[in-house]
């Protein structure tokens, strides 16, 4: 007997409930920006705590930019996932290689924190930090682009224009981040900026993500 031949546009391999991939996902997403906070650690001398405490502003400053980017990565994983009706072994592959990028930033930025405690190494901190999360824009737009080719996972929640605006934004991701990476080879504080700014506009929604639905005006609506 021959083997069945994959038709192009077809999902690869047996198709799955995404929520079993979303739940996953929630869990080493959570555990990950849980990891964060544990490095920061308490200042050894305590008889100078207010000075010993401001002087941990580069790990506040490596939290809270890697906290807020993570908390990104969660919320668009989520409006992916929301118009993906099924998860084959190409998509599962690909968000497992998503899920390992993640687990690696909190140690990216225990790099970059250390790296602006002690003055050296910021260029490539700042390079590391940013490839990090350029990484998982990568792979966001991989697994979006699959998706949507031929519509072969995409639920019926999405339009062609919304499929359209999600991948717009997941493109914008991938020149935004490099831009403030690259830019942070030359100088660290204006790249770590132009990534910094990027949180703000990722928390804004999504122009055309839900299918307009059309309403029927029929008799019964006429008084």
């Amino acid at each position: 007997m021959t083997e069945p031949v994959q038709e192009p546009g077809e999902p690869f391999g047996l198709e799955r409930d995404p929520a079993r991939v979303v739940a996953f996902s929630d869990a080493v997403i959570a555990i990950a920006i849980t990891l964060l906070v544990l490095e920061i650690h308490p200042p050894p001398d305590t008889s100078h705590l207010l000075h010993g405490l401001a002087a941990l502003w580069p790990s506040y400053l490596a939290y809270a930019v890697t906290f807020m980017l993570i908390g990104q990565v969660w919320a668009n994983h989520h409006i992916m996932f929301d118009h993906i009706r099924s998860a084959d072994r190409v998509v599962l592959f690909l968000n497992t290689v998503l899920l390992m990028d993640v687990a690696f930033l909190p140690f990216a930025a225990s790099v970059l924190a250390e790296a602006l405690r002690e003055g050296h190494g910021q260029r490539t901190a700042v390079v590391l930090h940013g490839t990090t999360f350029e990484l998982a824009a990568v792979l966001f737009n991989v697994i979006w682009w699959y998706a949507c080719h031929d519509r072969r996972l995409l639920a019926t929640s999405i339009d062609a224009a919304g499929a359209t605006a999600v991948g717009r934004r997941f493109r914008l991701a991938l020149v935004w981040l490099g831009t403030g990476t690259l830019l942070g080879a030359l100088l660290p504080a204006a790249g770590m900026a132009v990534i910094a700014a990027f949180i703000l506009y990722y928390w804004l929604p999504i122009a055309g993500e839900i299918a307009k639905v059309k309403r029927r005006h029929g008799g019964a609506d006429q008084g």
